[in-house]
């Protein structure tokens, strides 16, 4: 880039900062940390610092159930994006990428641009960059171009967002970026809701794999792309929550290391038909159903005598043929 246009850029930026709009804008709060805080010059023309290899198949092995939980739902962001110039990266949440997807024609100019596993793009070492400022605002967040805190980023697009553990914390942070100058306004709103949702579906899925045992239930609430889901054990009581689900039901951990019932968490209208005969006739006719009706084979399956599940079933008024 020429040297009127990295000062220029330089100059916009301090400018900026100077105005006090941090308090107004995230990009300009950006700005000023990359600048006041981590002492980063806009200038500066030195690539993006990389792990070695050995670093970067530790940073992997951190996060390795989250890479392989990640899999279907990176290639399937790449086939919507790939296509129109676009690569994927997974990072770790000190913004290294440790999983790509890239076209092969591709490979040599996203690698000189840094956009490849081992690459450190934390807004600490690079400034305002998807990757760094997604994991600093813990949002999802689009740089694009001039945004860049550093000049010799200002051609990148990229969009980012953060992915939370089965614990609520944050664990990674999904990236689509572009150089291509061609890339309109439009396009990478799109590529913003198409990121957001892959992220989604990687923390839907991951969440899953931390319960095994458990029942996944989805949380009613008005964002749906949230994924807000509980994990539910054989007595209804939950046992993990979704980030999105803490904050929509108000679950702190405290909460979840005594494992509340399911019905408390989701309100009055889930607990209105609870009650011990409710309770017990279901018990009874999920145990029918499993034997078709063979209140014999019911009777063996409950631990309980034959007669004594037939006067259960008179008393709450069960008729099944057996």
């Amino acid at each position: 880039m020429p040297a009127n246009s990295t000062a220029c850029h330089a100059d916009r930026i301090q400018a900026a900062i100077a105005s006090n709009g941090a308090a107004k804008s995230a990009l300009i709060a950006s700005w000023r940390r990359s600048s006041s805080l981590h002492g980063l010059d806009p200038a500066e023309r030195k690539a993006p610092d990389r792990l070695t290899d050995s670093e970067l198949r530790r940073a992997r092995q951190q996060i390795e159930p989250l890479v392989q939980a990640a899999q279907p739902s990176l290639d399937r962001l790449y086939l919507a994006v790939g296509g129109v110039g676009c690569c994927v990266l997974l990072a770790d949440r000190q913004g290294v990428p440790v999983e790509r997807r890239g076209a092969p024609g591709d490979d040599a100019t996203f690698c000189s641009w840094g956009l490849w596993p081992g690459a450190i793009w934390s807004e600490e070492r690079e400034g305002t960059n998807g990757i760094g400022t997604c994991l600093a605002e813990q949002r999802t967040m689009t740089i694009h171009r001039d945004q860049h805190f550093h000049t010799r980023n200002t051609l990148l697009s990229c969009t980012t967002a953060p992915i939370f553990d089965h614990e609520g914390h944050l664990i990674a942070a999904l990236d689509v970026s572009s150089c291509r100058a061609d890339l309109t306004e439009g396009f990478v709103n799109l590529i913003a809701v198409a990121v957001s949702d892959a992220a989604s579906r990687i923390e839907a899925e991951y969440f899953r794999l931390a319960y095994p045992q458990a029942r996944i239930l989805d949380v009613p609430v008005a964002d749906k792309a949230a994924r807000a889901l509980i994990a539910v054990d054989a007595d209804d009581l939950v046992i993990g929550a979704t980030r999105a689900a803490r904050q929509a039901l108000g679950i702190s951990q405290a909460c979840l290391r005594k494992s509340p019932p399911a019905a408390d968490l989701l309100g009055p209208s889930s607990r209105g038909s609870e009650n011990l005969a409710a309770a017990e006739r279901g018990v009874l006719q999920r145990a029918l159903a499993r034997t078709d009706g063979n209140v014999t084979a019911a009777a063996g399956a409950l631990g309980m005598s034959r007669a004594t599940l037939y006067r259960k079933l008179q008393r709450l008024d069960l008729q099944r043929a057996h």
